[in-house]
């Protein structure tokens, strides 16, 4: 496999930003997910803005959704770079990717690696006519019919380094090409002859009812006698056998079970025995525990707690509202009734302020580049508490990045 990184500086475009149309498409997506839960959505708008920048991820893409997410630069470079699927280096016309595990590998992907590699070049490069780059990739679930390259987005199976250098020669010239099994196998069907189920009265209907036409050939041929044997054999087994349907129970079949309640109280005894009456209180009792054990349980059974807050005080009720969490971390900052002029400053152009974020600072009164600028420390553990970024504020710079804003500006 080789190492995900983001292409170069030189290659990476300059800012990145959704179409009308794609951006309404990726509020859909995001709409699809409860409040709280829109991360969730981080794939499909990964896929989407690869889709929209010719096949591959520059950094911008990526730092535009975790903006649209609410999320960490970092949690959607993380899945960016995990996922092969996502090209994070400029990519041809056609992206090669050779499944290179052990099924692959063992009928003949060496041998397609080999050939991609002599014709052009290195993994992750461009072909100098723009037209291909391939990529070796981990299992593309399609072991039966290997060694396989998925081209965009179809697979192509079967394949040796001729017929892969064919496929390459017919893409590149525009002519039509098979998706699938380059030597005609249908789905997994063994790849020799095939010599399994070739009994075509399997299929047409003439099996239904065979098993009655063997019986009836079999009538007055001399398997009366054979017949009358096995059920004579049948009968005398089962008048052998003491109730063979019936499991042992570790007692004789046939012994009564004298204690039990209904023959002590037909001989005038109690139903129920005073040590059968202490053994049962016993058992409903609940046994003694160490209160530490009683309380660890009551701990793992209760929700996930909030995250820890930065400056927090360790006198906030638990189940308290955000605004009182805050309040025991530092001082709220002072906000405006409405934006001034009704023109409020995009808050969503500071790095790290999201949408939904934005949202929740307008709400605190919060609406221009110059308030964040002006935020003093205990402010910022406030916002920080508020709005559970614990720490976020201060290491991605909202109070510069704001103060930078407001100046170009003005």
């Amino acid at each position: 496999m080789a190492n995900r990184r983001l292409a170069p500086a030189a290659e990476q475009p300059q800012d990145f930003a959704f179409t009308p149309e794609n951006a309404d498409w990726a509020r859909g997506q995001i709409a699809k997910y409860p409040e709280g839960r829109q991360a969730s959505a981080v794939i499909p708008l990964l896929w989407k803005a690869q889709e929209q920048n010719g096949g591959w991820l520059p950094q911008k893409a990526i730092e535009a959704v975790a903006d649209e997410l609410g999320m960490p630069h970092i949690r959607v470079l993380e899945v960016a770079t995990f996922y092969t699927m996502f090209a994070l280096e400029p990519v041809g016309r056609f992206w090669i990717q050779l499944c290179g595990t052990v099924p692959c590998d063992c009928c003949g992907a060496k041998e397609l690696k080999a050939a991609l590699h002599e014709r052009l070049g290195p993994a992750g490069h461009v072909s100098p006519d723009g037209n291909f780059s391939w990529l070796e990739v981990e299992c593309l679930g399609a072991c039966c019919n290997a060694p396989m390259v998925q081209i965009n987005q179809d697979y192509y199976e079967d394949l040796t380094p001729e017929s892969l250098n064919k496929l390459m020669d017919d893409l590149a010239a525009g002519r039509p090409v098979k998706v699938g099994s380059q030597i005609g196998r249908v789905s997994s069907e063994p790849k020799d002859a095939v010599n399994t189920l070739t009994d075509e009265s399997l299929f047409d209907g003439s099996r239904v009812g065979a098993w009655r036409k063997r019986f009836e050939q079999t009538e007055g041929a001399g398997d009366e006698g054979v017949k009358k044997d096995e059920a004579a054999s049948t009968e005398a087994r089962v008048k052998d056998e003491t109730k063979p349907a019936r499991p042992s129970a570790g007692r004789a079949n046939e012994s009564n079970a004298v204690d039990a309640p209904a023959e002590r109280a037909s001989a005038g005894q109690t139903p129920v025995k005073s040590e059968d009456e202490a053994q049962a209180r016993d058992a409903k009792a609940p046994p003694a525990q160490d209160p530490a054990v009683v309380e660890d349980k009551v701990l793992r059974t209760e929700p996930p707690q909030h995250p820890a807050t930065v400056g927090a005080g360790d006198d906030v009720p638990e189940g308290e509202s955000p605004e009182a969490r805050a309040d025991a971390a530092g001082t709220r900052p002072k906000g405006l009734d409405a934006p001034r002029d009704d023109r409020p400053d995009d808050l969503t152009k500071i790095k790290g302020i999201g949408p939904i974020n934005g949202r929740r600072l307008n709400d605190l009164g919060v609406w221009h580049y110059d308030q964040v600028a002006a935020w003093s420390p205990k402010e910022v553990a406030w916002v920080s508490a508020y709005l559970a970024l614990p720490g976020r504020i201060d290491r991605e710079n909202w109070v510069g990045q704001a103060s930078d804003l407001a100046g170009s500006r003005g």
